[in-house]
């Protein structure tokens, strides 16, 4: 005979069994060279429908996506590094989020980033003239930056890691 209590922690058992947290990236969807404690998760699965336009097919790039979700940075100079060998750049498509309000009439439309080296005073500021679109965004030192990104009367923020240079 099957007591209360064992059907009651079988189901509990049950139940805890089937919780998720929320959606997680795919392990093949993920770069696993993000230092710990810095959030800049690069995904490499396919871009979100409203950050696709101009691509075809299943688009999987690397991107980093800000943490309030309004802009991805699509990096084309992956993974992003302090001096690269081959003397190319560091380059990054922003993609902004189609807005739900239209910006305020003095709103500058210019993608305005200051960024911050992980545990220290280091900052840099680069600005992309017309709002989020192509860029060059090169660091002066290898590490996790924190960016805090404004454009159009918008802001978000996230995390992009440079590698060392590699002989």
């Amino acid at each position: 005979m099957v007591t209360w209590g064992r059907l009651l922690l079988g189901t509990v058992l049950l139940l805890a069994g089937c919780t998720v947290a929320g959606p997680a990236a795919p392990a093949a969807d993920r770069d696993s060279t993000t230092p710990t404690g810095c959030a800049g998760h690069v995904e490499t699965g396919s871009l979100p429908d409203w950050a696709d336009e101009g691509f075809h097919g299943d688009t999987r790039m690397p991107h980093v996506f800000g943490a309030g979700g309004e802009i991805v940075a699509v990096l084309f100079g992956h993974p992003l590094a302090q001096v690269r060998p081959d003397g190319s750049s560091n380059k990054i498509l922003w993609v902004a989020r189609p807005a739900t309000a239209s910006p305020a009439a003095d709103a500058s439309t210019t993608l305005k980033i200051t960024a911050t080296l992980d545990g220290t005073d280091t900052r840099v500021t680069h600005e992309v003239a017309g709002g989020p679109g192509p860029s060059i965004i090169d660091m002066p030192r290898a590490g996790c930056w924190h960016l805090d990104l404004s454009w159009a009367g918008r802001t978000d923020t996230m995390d992009l890691v440079y590698a060392e240079r590699k002989p």
